[in-house]
C-alpha cells in the first residue's frame, strides 16, 4: 500500500470526520483521480509529441493518450483530428505514488519554491497547478530533453467545496503558500 494512502486511511480521515463532523464515512472527501495534460503547439513536429508521451511515460508510470483538436480554428492553423496535446489519468495506487513522488521529490527541486498557490481551487472541490518546466521530475533526463514541456496537474476530489478540498490536500501534506 502506497504511504500516501496509508497516512489518508489512518490519519487523515479522522481528522476531516471530526473537523466537518460527518455522520458517514462515505461523505470524507478523498482523492478520486489526478490529471496530467500538456498542450503542445499543433505546427511542432511529431518528435514534440513522441518525446511529450516519452517523458508522461516516465514521470506518470502509465501510457499516456494524445488529445487531438475537436473543431477547426483558422487563425491557429489548426483542423479537426490533428494532435494538440498529452494526457494521462492516474487513479488508485498510481496516483498516490504519483502524489507522494511529487509533494515529497519533485516540489523540493523547484527553484525559489515558496509553496504552492491557494488560488486553484475551483467550486465543486477541484484543485489545479500548473509546472512550467518538467525537468524537476527525477524521471525526466535533463540531457535528452529536446523540447520544452509545461505541466498542469488536476487534483479530483470528492469534497463539497473548496474549503474541505483545501483541509484534505494540507492534511496530505501539500504545502500551500502562505
Amino acid at each position: 500500500m502506497p504511504d500516501m494512502k496509508k497516512k489518508y486511511n489512518e490519519e487523515v480521515k479522522a481528522v476531516l470526520k471530526e473537523k466537518f463532523g460527518f455522520k458517514n464515512d462515505m461523505q470524507i472527501p478523498k482523492l478520486t483521480k489526478i490529471v496530467l495534460s500538456t498542450g503542445l503547439k499543433s505546427s511542432c513536429d511529431r518528435d514534440a509529441f513522441t518525446e511529450a508521451r516519452k517523458q508522461f511515460a516516465a514521470i506518470s508510470g502509465q501510457q499516456p493518450i494524445t488529445t487531438k483538436a475537436r473543431k477547426n480554428v483558422s487563425n491557429f492553423k489548426l483542423r479537426i483530428g490533428m494532435p494538440v496535446g498529452v494526457v494521462v489519468t492516474l487513479r488508485g495506487s498510481r496516483m498516490y505514488e504519483f502524489l507522494d513522488r511529487f509533494v515529497h521529490v519533485t516540489l523540493p527541486r523547484v527553484r525559489d519554491f515558496r509553496g504552492i498557490p491557494k488560488k486553484g481551487f475551483d467550486h465543486a472541490g477541484n484543485y489545479n497547478v500548473g509546472l512550467s518546466d518538467i525537468s524537476v521530475f527525477t524521471e525526466v533526463d535533463q540531457d535528452k530533453l529536446k523540447y520544452p514541456l509545461g505541466l498542469n496537474i488536476t487534483m479530483v476530489t470528492s469534497a463539497e467545496n473548496a474549503e474541505q478540498a483545501k483541509e484534505l490536500l494540507t492534511l496530505m501534506e501539500i504545502p500551500f503558500a502562505e
